[in-house]
């Protein structure tokens, strides 16, 4: 069975390289192959956004299309690490018909997406637990070819919704689901975990998804706390120099926001950043 790895890293931003060779090393372990998009080829138009929305969420419609050469297709968002004792996905959820999400509804309520995206493409079937929308987060979406959720959404759909609405494709993705009553089921947590969960143990997981702020203090630093912790784990498995070099871009990118940011000397904003930000 046939089996990909599938991800959208445009530029030569040092979370995403140290994010794909955690990807790549996952890929070796469990016979996968790895894809990564560096361009768009779905292509909405963002023109004044209610909320922030970036053209490159579209490029997840890419799932459709390996459907048609791979059986199984996992997508991971390019703020993802990977555990490198990660256990393999594909053998624990199998259900070939089913899409596998983590449920972030049961965390974060999204009554609003669901009224939202409702509004403009009418009811659907919506399920609730303990009172809340069921709703998948799309960071991480483990999908087989027999389960149909990608020949029902089309980038109509999204060029619709992507100025409207918060999440667009995210949100999309859900109401089709929910729509067409296509099989869905939970991710455990260890398969996306994210800061909503608190910090405690979190680099125990086995998909660390870095989403916001990243178990960082703010979203500046994020990329930061990726690539410190990315090297604690790789440690003495992927070239030091090469995550070495990694965490010093990503530490000289941070550098370069802050020091816009504060009028403030630079050599005193990077002697407080050395003295007190993790990295």
């Amino acid at each position: 069975m046939r089996k990909a790895i599938f991800t959208l890293a445009i530029g030569d931003n040092p979370m995403y390289q140290a994010a794909i060779a955690s990807f790549q090393h996952y890929a070796n372990k469990v016979g996968a192959d790895l894809i990564v998009s560096n361009q768009i080829t779905y292509q909405v138009k963002i023109d004044n956004p209610k909320f922030h929305a970036s053209p490159a969420w579209a490029e997840k419609l890419s799932i459709g299309s390996l459907l048609q050469t791979y059986e199984r297709v996992l997508y991971l968002d390019a703020d993802v690490l990977i555990h490198p004792l990660a256990e393999n996905i594909f053998d624990i959820y199998t259900d070939l018909e089913v899409v596998y999400m983590l449920n972030e509804g049961r965390n974060c309520h999204r009554s609003d997406e669901r009224k939202s995206v409702e509004d403009y493409l009418g009811k659907a079937n919506w399920p609730t637990i303990e009172g809340k929308p069921v709703y998948y987060n799309a960071g991480v979406i483990l999908i087989s070819k027999a389960c149909e959720l990608f020949s029902h959404i089309h980038i109509g759909d999204l060029q619709k919704l992507c100025n409207k609405i918060r999440f667009y494709e995210q949100t999309c993705f859900n109401y089709t689901l929910h729509k067409y009553d296509i099989k869905h089921e939970e991710l455990s947590i260890r398969f996306n975990r994210m800061d909503m969960f608190g910090q405690e143990g979190y680099l125990d997981a086995d998909f660390i998804h870095y989403a916001g702020k990243g178990y960082a203090r703010n979203s500046r630093r994020r990329d930061v706390q990726f690539l410190k912790d990315f090297a604690a784990l790789y440690q003495n498995i992927l070239p030091k120099d090469h995550m070495d070099a990694l965490k010093a871009q990503a530490w000289h990118d941070y550098l370069a926001v802050v020091c816009k940011k504060y009028p403030l000397p630079n050599w005193l904003i990077k002697q407080c950043s050395n003295w007190f930000v993790p990295h």
